[in-house]
């Protein structure tokens, strides 16, 4: 019985031994260097960019509002009925084309009556004067008939006036737009008879913060495009509202782009880009490859196989890229994919250059 226990004691305590041992025995061989097992830095694959000056148009945006060159609501300077119409809807129309006329019978025969008042007091004018020539009548009598035919003559202008408002002629030329008469309609100096718009060039409104308010003067040139195209119009600002708009702290600007092939439209909205100044040698680099740091923002060039960190300090930002002003230089090579991966000093493999 002893015995038994003897050996289970001996089992137990060769067991125990065994398992302290087994952390320490080396299966692949105690003689291989230890330095095999450390894991090995992978170089990572990047792009670059080799930087070089180029030219950088410093812009803003903003939204803007075609208008017409010039732009008119027609209506009659007298109530009365439609005589005729003589222009057609979404036609163009030359200044001071008749284009609608109101009956003017009673202000006609009234002017037919004067021109015969006139034609009589011009006789009586001139046989007074040749008896005034001849001492045969006072200047009085004479004075008397000139007021006279004076009068009449005064009396055909104001018909005439009249006459005239009866009359719609186009101010300048342009498109005319729908009209909201008909011949024989009654219309008051408060109806619109259509609208009247010149529409080469157009005009365009827009706003800018008040920070640009020194810098939007006449003669900038702007950019416009409208939403859902390509196309881009080239226009120039003429006019600047000097005071600015205390409700949304803007300045309202207007500019005038040309329309020949009438393609824009007023009332349209557009998308504005106006060109503050040029800058012939900037530094641009894509945006996506600044990475923000403690010190303010960096990027990461390649220098001798390595990812090397370069503080940057940036100006103008566009769709796409940024403006470097102090930072980097012509000839650096800027790395421009792989960017989160990078770590300062991190092993890099060049695969392409731009």
């Amino acid at each position: 019985m002893k015995s038994k226990k003897k050996l289970t004691v001996i089992l137990s305590v060769t067991v125990i031994i065994i398992l302290l041992l087994i952390p320490k025995i080396n299966f692949e061989g105690g003689g291989d260097d230890p330095s095999k097992n450390e894991s090995k830095t992978i170089a990572v694959n990047v792009t670059g960019k080799v930087i070089t000056p180029s030219p950088l148009k410093n812009k803003i945006f903003t939204n803007g509002t075609i208008i017409g060159n010039e732009e008119v609501e027609l209506h009659s300077e007298t109530s009365g009925k439609v005589t005729v119409i003589l222009f057609e809807e979404g036609k163009r129309v030359k200044k001071d084309e008749l284009l609608l006329k109101t009956n003017d019978a009673e202000l006609q025969a009234i002017q037919k009556k004067n021109k015969l008042r006139e034609e009589l007091a011009k006789e009586k004018e001139n046989r007074m004067r040749l008896m005034l020539e001849k001492n045969l009548s006072s200047q009085l009598e004479y004075d008397i008939l000139l007021n006279e035919l004076n009068t009449i003559r005064a009396d055909i202008e104001y018909t005439q006036a009249q006459i005239n408002k009866t009359e719609i002629h186009a101010p300048f030329d342009g498109v005319i737009g729908l009209r909201s008469v008909s011949v024989g309609s009654y219309i008051s100096p408060s109806t619109k008879v259509a609208t009247l718009q010149s529409l080469n060039p157009v005009k365009i409104n827009f706003a800018v913060p008040q920070k640009y308010f020194g810098e939007i003067k006449n003669g900038k040139q702007i950019l416009l495009r409208l939403p859902n195209t390509d196309k881009i119009y080239t226009g120039k600002i003429y006019a600047v509202e000097p005071k600015i708009d205390q409700n949304t702290r803007s300045v309202q600007a207007r500019a005038i782009v040309n329309n020949d092939r009438n393609e824009l439209s007023p009332g349209a909205y557009v998308e504005v880009n106006i060109i503050l100044n040029e800058i012939d040698n900037a530094l641009l680099i894509p945006s996506e490859t600044i990475v923000p740091d403690i010190k303010g923002e960096k990027v990461f060039l390649y220098k001798n196989g390595i990812a090397a960190p370069q503080i940057v300090t940036t100006g103008i930002r566009t769709e796409k890229d940024v403006q470097i002003i102090t930072g980097l230089k012509e000839g650096d090579t800027l790395i421009t994919s792989g960017i989160i991966q990078l770590r300062p000093n991190t092993p890099v493999k060049l695969n392409s250059i731009n």
